[in-house]
């Protein structure tokens, strides 16, 4: 095992016993909303998995130890330090590691702690991608590169909507990542339920896609899955009324000189405020909704 690592009990025993594990991510506690709905909301994540059938993994770093299952008490922690806690990709995972603090892991960090682990799946909100203007600014989330790499599933609501959602496709086809549209023919756009862009294979249930991983995987061709999986039609948002948020917001963003790691939660908390917070709500549901199909997907994937 990692030496960096700590595996939660009740996930190590799962692990061991061939049962299906659920990871989950924790920049979505400290940078995702405030407290205590943070935590409330990373508990009841875990709670739709437990129900389902499968084990929570919630994916961090404490102390300088990364972690693959939090106990109650961690999450309250990285809940309540919100913003102070060190948002980490790939590249910072060494620092805060080295420096002894405490992190919260976005997609790419979920996925390479979650490999370490024996982790096969993670439920999500959406993944990051190609931000919009990036032929000028070259800003590219790390997400699409972890992708490419690390074998896990990565089950999500599609693209953030904040996104240039037509080269984040060109960007994972380039790189050989399967998208795969659970019961839809195009990538969900986040907080609507369809885009103009395609997916790759349309999938109609979750022993499909454990099936697809299987042979994926099973074929030595490394690297991770997008599973599309749009938001619930009863909380999906009216395209046009997000349309105008998220320029609003890109438009603040770049007279405000916001760029880089900072970008995306300016973003969507921007794009919060000017929906009323009905975009959080959204966002939230997508996440549960997430949550139970990467279960299914992770029991199917142990049978």
């Amino acid at each position: 095992m990692n030496q960096y690592l700590d595996i939660h009990p009740e996930v190590a025993q799962a692990l061991r016993d061939g049962k299906a594990v659920v990871a989950l991510e924790s920049t979505i506690i400290s940078h995702g909303m405030p407290w205590p709905q943070n935590a409330e909301t990373a508990k009841q994540v875990e709670q739709i998995i437990r129900d389902a059938g499968a084990v929570p993994a919630t994916i961090a770093i404490i102390d300088g130890r990364l972690k693959a299952g939090l106990s109650g008490d961690e999450i309250d922690t990285l809940a309540k330090a919100g913003l102070s806690v060190t948002k980490c990709s790939r590249r910072d995972l060494p620092f805060v590691v080295s420096a002894g603090q405490h992190g919260a892991t976005t997609v790419a960090a979920t996925m390479i702690i979650a490999a370490m682990a024996g982790i096969k799946v993670f439920a999500t909100g959406g993944i990051g991608g190609v931000h919009r203007g990036a032929e000028t600014s070259f800003d590219i989330s790390a997400d699409l590169q972890e992708l490419s790499q690390t074998d896990v599933a990565v089950v999500c609501a599609g693209a953030k909507s904040i996104l240039d959602l037509g080269l984040t496709r060109e960007y994972l086809e380039t790189n050989g990542v399967p998208v795969l549209g659970y019961q839809t023919n195009t990538l969900p756009a986040f907080y609507t339920r369809e885009s103009d862009h395609s997916i790759d294979y349309r999938m109609e249930t979750a022993n499909d896609v454990a099936q697809f991983l299987s042979a994926k995987w099973g074929m030595q061709l490394h690297g991770g899955v997008v599973v599309a999986n749009p938001i619930p039609e009863e909380y999906a948002m009216d395209k046009a009324a997000i349309d105008s948020a998220v320029e609003q917001a890109l438009q603040e963003s770049v007279e405000q000189g916001i760029a880089g790691k900072d970008s995306t939660p300016f973003l969507l908390k921007r794009v919060a405020e000017l929906t009323g917070g009905d975009s959080l709500a959204s966002n939230i549901q997508l996440v549960f909704n997430n949550a139970r199909l990467g279960a299914q997907i992770a029991i199917e994937l142990t049978q």
